[in-house]
């Protein structure tokens, strides 16, 4: 499997084309759910206890941030491990990854910002059913960030 693209079609610069290397993204859209399901797990067992121990050493004001505070551990946690590898752990345990139009994984900047449109869409509910439609629908399998940066999440290459 090559993450070079063919230079005689409209196909990404460097990733994978989706009819000639189907293999990229085959079963990618239920890998992508079990991944983000297994990540929230992660931000909600990490964040959880942060908040609650904030909330407490705050005699209880904290408590009032609670959400903002999981909502921190989980932008930090999916930034720097898609910075790190260009995945999340619930990304690299499903054996996808996040690829750049050029073909190269995400750097720590790319990763924010994917991070940071990724919260927004979540947020937005009708940006969150437009970026599903685009990961089932959408010939790279993009999301709304994925669209907007130009990457697409890929089967992870074996070399």
């Amino acid at each position: 499997m090559s993450l070079r693209a063919d230079p005689n079609t409209d196909a990404a610069d460097g990733l994978p084309d989706p009819v000639a290397d189907r293999q990229f993204y085959d079963g990618v859209p239920a890998r992508r759910f079990a991944a983000w399901v297994v990540d929230v797990l992660v931000t909600l067992a990490v964040g959880v206890p942060v908040a609650i121990i904030f909330g407490l050493l705050t005699l209880g004001a904290g408590f009032l941030l609670f959400p903002v505070l999981v909502m921190v551990v989980g932008f930090v946690y999916r930034s720097a491990t898609i910075a790190g590898r260009s995945a999340t752990w619930g990304m690299r345990l499903m054996g996808i990854e996040l690829r750049r139009q050029d073909g190269n994984r995400l750097d720590f900047g790319m990763a924010v910002l994917h991070t940071a449109l990724y919260t927004l869409s979540l947020g937005v509910i009708v940006l969150q059913a437009v970026s599903i439609l685009g990961m089932l629908s959408a010939p790279y399998g993009r999301g709304l960030p994925d669209f907007v940066l130009r990457t697409a999440m890929i089967n992870r290459p074996l070399a």
